[in-house]
């Protein structure tokens, strides 16, 4: 990482926290990184993410959609991971999402 981290890499630190079978939205690590209205740079972070070992694909939207799921590869490759953790899809939307919504604010 560089002396002086950017928020992308912020982004990353707190996603690769994130536990197996845990999601959490963009905004939530906007909030904890002190910028709550940059969800959406959140995301951009998510998307040029991939190939530096971060678990993009626990990152949604607020309320549970995979709204992200274009940006990787295969058609439904963030779905296949989720699952593949034990999370139940239907419709892109992540089931009992409050049960398993980790907030960075509250676990780290």
């Amino acid at each position: 990482m560089p002396a002086t981290p950017t928020f992308f890499d912020k982004c990353y630190e707190v996603a690769r926290q994130i536990p197996f079978g845990r999601v959490t939205s963009y905004g939530a690590i906007a909030t904890y990184l002190g910028a709550a209205r940059s969800a959406r740079m959140v995301g951009y972070a998510m998307t040029a993410s991939h190939g530096k070992d971060v678990p993009a694909h626990r990152v949604v939207n607020r309320k549970g959609l995979l709204t992200g799921k274009h940006h990787f590869e295969g058609t439904n490759l963030m779905q296949q991971l989720l699952e593949s953790e034990g999370l139940q899809i239907i419709d892109n939307q992540i089931q009992e999402f409050e049960n398993i919504f980790w907030d960075p604010a509250k676990e780290l």
